[in-house]
């Protein structure tokens, strides 16, 4: 079966700086038609640094929409104009923790929420790790934390870490055998 839904019409309602939100009539499979919210992003990126000793390094930082703070891997938009993908990671891997990685491994891509947001997370494993001085935007506040990786782990077990970036990363290290 062909689950393709027709667009039949746009309306813009916001656009911002990062996103724009639109609400789309289409047509379903079957001939009726729905409405569509949808929200369009830059697209991000993340990046998980693992050092010499398996360790992970991670960023806190306050999340405004949650009224958090949260841990996660260092991550940022690719809202610098066009940019491709491995750039943007070790910008910022660099700006948030100061760190440039020798080697950078794909993890692939996640779509962090599809039911309404186009956005798509490429995530990346930082290798042969080499410290440096952090660079972070001027509006932008985090701590360096660095853990092994099995406290990562029992930290997402027990909701203390609830980033999807940061999980699906971990996940994607585990399973290509960086750890």
């Amino acid at each position: 079966m062909d689950f393709t839904e027709k667009t039949l019409n746009q309306a813009y309602k916001f656009q911002g700086k990062i996103m724009r939100a639109r609400v789309d009539q289409v047509e379903l499979p079957n001939g009726r038609t729905a409405t569509r919210e949808v929200c369009e992003h830059v697209g991000g990126v993340g990046v998980l640094p693992i050092d010499q000793d398996g360790n992970v390094i991670l960023v806190r930082q306050f999340r405004y929409p949650y009224g958090e703070t949260i841990y996660e891997i260092p991550a940022g938009k690719m809202d610098h104009g066009p940019e491709d993908a491995a750039a943007c990671g070790l910008r910022e891997l660099q700006e948030e923790t100061g760190f440039t990685a020798g080697r950078l491994i794909e993890l692939g891509c996640i779509y962090p929420s599809p039911g309404f947001l186009d956005e798509i997370v490429y995530l990346f494993a930082a290798m042969d790790l080499s410290p440096g001085q952090c660079n972070p935007d001027e509006d932008e506040f985090v701590e360096r934390v660095t853990m092994p990786f099995a406290e990562l782990e029992q930290r997402i077990l027990t909701d203390e870490i609830k980033d999807g970036k940061t999980m699906a990363a971990a996940y994607r290290a585990r399973l290509k055998g960086l750890i």
